[in-house]
This record gives C-alpha cells, structure tokens and sequence, in this order.
C-alpha cells in the first residue's frame, strides 16, 4: 500500500477520491484489491492517474470490482473484445446536437446507465484512447449527497414511489432536468436503429430512494434523462414533484467535471449512486474512449409491463 497515493478527487467534494501509483501487478495483492473496492463502496468515483494505458491494465482494474458483461449493443464492440466498449466521436458519421448554441458532438445529458430496463449494470472504467484539442468532460453528481441536500418535506413524500423511465436517444425529447437549450442536427445511424429498437418496450421502474446496502446511506435514485414521470402519481401532480427533487439532485455544487488530459488515467464509477454526463467535443473534433461495464443488479427495478419479456434486443447502454 505504501505505492499508493490516495487523495480527495478535488478540495471540498463529498464524493471521489484520486488513486496515483497503481501497477499492474499489484492487482495480484489482495490487500490492495480490498482497499480499492472499500473506496469505491465509500467515495463513488475513483479516478486513477499515471496509470499504465494499456487495455490488459484497464481489464485488470476492472474485475477488481466485479465481473464483467459485454456492452448489449454489438455494433459497440471492438473486433477482438466484447468486453470493451468503444466509445468515440467521429465529425462525419456521430450524432451531433447544438447545445446553447454551440455545435458538440458526444454530448449526453445527465443520466445513469440502463435506468430504462430493469437490470442496471453496477458501473465502468472509462479509459481514453484519442483526446480533442478542447472539450470531452465528463461530469458526475453523487445521489447520496443529493438526497441529503433535499427538504425533509421531500424526503419524505418519495419514499416508496417510482420513476418510470423508456429508452429515446433523441436528447430534445428529455422532460424532466434538461439544463441547456438543446437542438438536434443529426442523429448517426447506429442511435436511429437504437431507437427503433427500442419500439414496444415498456418503461422500467425504479424507486426514486433506496439505501446503499453497505452502508446504509440513503440514494436519491433519479436520471433525468429518460425518466417519463412518476408511477405512482401520472399527471401534473407528480410530473411536478418529479420536476422539483430532479432540480435538487442535479444542483451545481454538487458537481463534478473531469477535465481529462493525458492517456494514463482511468475513471471509475457506481452507476448505482452517480449520475454522469459528456459535455462533448466541438462538432469539428474528434474524440475516442474504451470502456468496460461492470455487471450487478441491485434488484429493485421492476418492468412496468409484468408480463413482458425481455430478450435483450432492444438494450443498448449510454
């Protein structure tokens, strides 16, 4: 443990911690293994830095934290890996939105990963490949901070309600905590099959509180991107009320933008607790990620749709 250097991610967050001097091969020391994972569980993201850019490095780190699944879209494959996932932006082919008034491409709002089927991955390693001249943050909000921050008034009227969710990648039809002024220019092919895919699906159900398992902290459970209202309360009621507590969790001060600048770091998240974000590129740039998808099932969501089964055609993973 004495190579290691463990710091805040930055001065004054809640969440995060930046890991400095991880050697392959200290991967094999359970004691290390152990350590990183009790972080992980205690701080949400890891960003690890002058680390080895390598892809059996990135694999390696990776299944310290759990096993790993293939990404369910195929066309994200690599050629020689199914459990890397390509993620990269390409100025003639990728989907390209104007995002206050300026062209970007890879911009995602904030959202977590497969909140829209049942089964949520329990997190990733982003690793990057290629990076642009400027632009290509990714940012994060802790759930567990944001729930603290809530009035008690709302902690207490979501306890035991739901959020439904539905896949659309087209980002210009996001209701609920939209914080830009957001305009489509073009949708690349892969997103527009995607989205036809995804035709007939039903919405997924999540609560919008849990408890972390381990530590018994309590998770405001929301992306806002995706999410269609409240189960429990369809209409202006709880379209209202949804509107509100995604305001709180979505709170600047809460957020974190990692600005990525060399090709020897590696960022972890709990896909369970944060909610992420790409701000994305200039529209004339490229950009090019790999990352894995560490599997989990936290065992609360449900199909709104009992009857439906799901046979994985029309998963994809954002």
């Amino acid at each position: 443990m004495a190579s290691l250097s463990i710091e805040p991610l930055t001065p004054g967050l809640t969440f995060g911690a930046r890991v400095e001097g991880l050697r392959l091969c200290d991967l094999a020391d359970k004691q290390i293994t152990d350590k990183l994972r009790s972080l992980w569980i205690e701080r949400g993201v890891l960003l690890f830095t002058g680390i080895e850019p390598s892809r059996p490095m990135h694999l390696e780190l990776s299944r310290c934290f759990g096993s790993l699944e293939a990404h369910p879209l195929k066309a994200s494959y690599t050629s020689d890996n199914d459990e890397i996932t390509k993620i990269g932006y390409s100025p003639s082919e990728s989907t390209v939105y104007e995002v206050d008034g300026r062209p970007r491409g890879g911009w995602l709002p904030w959202h977590s990963d497969l909140v829209y089927v049942a089964q949520i991955n329990r997190g990733g390693i982003l690793r990057p490949i290629a990076l642009p001249d400027s632009g290509g943050e990714t940012g994060f909000i802790d759930q567990i901070a944001a729930y603290e921050v809530l009035p008690q008034r709302l902690k207490q009227r979501i306890e035991g309600l739901h959020v439904a969710y539905r896949l659309d990648l087209d980002a210009t039809h996001q209701r609920f905590g939209q914080k830009a002024h957001v305009k489509l220019i073009r949708l690349s092919p892969s997103t527009i099959n995607a989205i036809q895919s995804a035709v007939g699906q039903p919405a997924a159900l999540h609560p919008m509180v849990y408890e972390q398992a381990e530590t018994k902290r309590k998770v405001l459970n929301i992306s806002p991107w995706f999410a269609t209202g409240i189960h429990e309360l369809p209409g202006p009621e709880g379209d209202d009320l949804l509107a509100e507590v995604i305001e709180y969790g979505l709170r600047d001060d809460l957020a974190y933008f990692h600005e990525w600048k060399s090709l020897d770091e590696m960022l972890l998240w709990d896909n369970w607790r944060m909610v992420h974000c790409a701000n994305g590129v200039p529209a004339h740039l490229s950009r090019s990620m790999e990352r894995t998808t560490i599997a989990g099932d936290y065992a609360l969501g449900r199909w709104q749709d009992s009857a439906w089964v799901d046979d994985g055609a029309a998963v994809v993973m954002v």
